[in-house]
């Protein structure tokens, strides 16, 4: 069972393990957001944004986040941006990565969304509706 629940006060028990997990995995998305969190640049606490943690038997499975989306203001205005995605092997393929994404997009009805998918994950973002779209620091996005 997958229980999602919102990243307010503090980060999730178990962020250190999972930090260090992708670290050793060459992406570094976490290590940023602890230290955007630790220097209070970042809590994911304006209009619009979130930040979610993802458990799977009581252990955190993965985390992630909708921050405003920077690049493209004038472009789309409103627009956020799917940041420091990222949900543990153990926890691949098992729907984890799938509800995140699917608790966050709903907290931003009507909202486009933009990713910058990480090598290898280009698939699973498509899958949710996401089309290739690569400028200004972007991947992919989520046109509604």
């Amino acid at each position: 069972m997958i229980r999602l629940e919102p990243v307010v006060a503090a980060l999730p028990h178990g962020f250190a393990e999972l930090r260090a997990e992708a670290r050793t995995a060459g992406y570094n998305m976490l290590d940023t957001l602890a230290r955007e969190w630790a220097s209070g640049a970042m809590r994911f606490n304006r209009p619009g944004e979130a930040l979610f943690a993802a458990y799977a038997d009581a252990v955190l499975a993965g985390i992630g986040g909708l921050t405003l989306e920077p690049a493209i203001p004038d472009e789309l205005p409103g627009a956020l941006r799917m940041r420091r995605f990222y949900v543990g092997v153990r926890h691949r393929r098992a729907g984890v990565g799938r509800a995140l994404a699917a608790a966050l997009l709903g907290a931003a009805p009507g909202r486009t969304v933009t990713v910058n998918a990480a090598p290898g994950s280009e698939a699973f973002w498509e899958a949710l509706g996401f089309v290739a779209d690569r400028r200004d620091g972007r991947t992919h996005r989520l046109a509604r």
